[in-house]
């Protein structure tokens, strides 16, 4: 998944199918001179539906594709005759993708499960024939009813990432190159920061043909809760992970200081995020000696923390373990 492939935001225009109208059609036929009405409902307009696909992992199928339109319904014919409804649009899009609508940013569906549907936007309701407006008073009704206007506007749709684990942390933290450790991905790897301009996906084996999916969140920067960097961008994908892995490098000048500073960009995002299970890593904690790690330890952060180092393997099955226990207890 390139940097140029992996699209998590799109803003698109869409419209359902108008309705077909109604027939006011009169039935004739040889020795019928004066038949009753007879004319049929027209079809619905065709609707805008959402469908999770789980071999999609972007949007960036729809990144070019900034109108979508369903057809109208055909309109109603003689003979009681239904028109053919319009045809539905299925628009395909990764699990984790949420739609909104552009102007409120009221959420309108959201996506979690494969071949999951849901309607965006309904097509128009068919207008009645003819046949419906016919009673003791009158007879031979020649109108019938027009169909239903379909419905129109912009929407946009985001894609969080769904992960069992999310690494948080700041640029170069190690988290991608944890993730290349513990999984078969291979997320760029280099020694400056913003390396990972694009959230990375790991299945993370584990004992008894066990696993859980690790995703690696680009690096947050302080202030990213108003945007800056890619601030929101970034926070947008941790919404979604049951379980965040904070990283933090063992030659940071204060690690429970840089600890709070990522929690602070958390709450001040979403402060429902505070609500997740935390596991701390210390990383490259290969130049550590024990006596250090003693030292250390006094002033680290109250939850679950582990010293590893993903270049020397230290400290990796422990920290699978740990994490194997967060997200399997109550």
């Amino acid at each position: 998944m390139t940097g140029s492939n992996f699209v998590d935001y799109v803003k698109i225009f869409l419209r359902s199918g108008k309705g077909g109208s109604g027939s006011p059609h009169l039935h004739r036929e040889k020795f019928v001179p004066k038949g009753g009405p007879d004319g049929g409902d027209g079809g619905r307009g065709g609707h805008i539906i959402l469908k999770g696909n789980a071999q999609l992992w972007t949007l960036l199928h729809l990144k070019y594709q900034k109108h979508i339109f369903a057809t109208s319904g055909q309109a109603g014919g003689s003979a009681q005759r239904t028109g053919a409804d319009g045809k539905d649009v299925i628009v395909e899009v990764p699990l984790g993708t949420i739609a909104k609508d552009a102007e409120t940013d009221e959420v309108l569906a959201e996506i979690t499960e494969d071949q999951q549907e849901k309607i965006l936007l309904q097509g128009g309701r068919g207008g009645l024939g003819n046949t419906h407006f016919k009673s003791s008073v009158n007879q031979t009704p020649r109108y019938a009813q027009p169909g239903e206007d379909g419905k129109e506007g912009w929407f946009v749709l985001e894609l969080k990432i769904l992960a069992d684990v999310g690494l948080v942390g700041f640029p170069n933290a190690g988290k991608s190159t944890l993730l290349s450790v513990v999984s078969a991905a291979k997320p760029k790897i280099a020694d400056y920061p913003f390396t990972t301009l694009v959230p990375n996906l790991g299945i993370v084996p584990y004992r008894n043909m066990q696993s859980f999916v690790m995703a690696d969140i680009p690096g947050i920067i302080e202030g990213a809760h108003e945007g800056k960097g890619l601030g929101h961008r970034f926070l947008r994908h941790i919404e979604r992970n049951a379980m965040l892995l904070f990283m933090v490098p063992c030659d940071s000048d204060d690690i429970n200081t840089e600890y709070k500073t990522l929690l602070s960009e958390i709450e001040k995002y979403n402060p429902e995020l505070l609500d997740k299970k935390r596991v701390l890593a210390i990383t490259k904690s290969d130049m550590l000696d024990e006596e250090l790690m003693q030292e250390m330890k006094k002033d680290l952060p109250q939850i679950p923390y582990l010293f590893i180092s993903s270049v020397a393997q230290k400290g990796i099955q422990e920290l699978k373990d740990l994490i194997w226990k967060q997200l399997h207890s109550d």
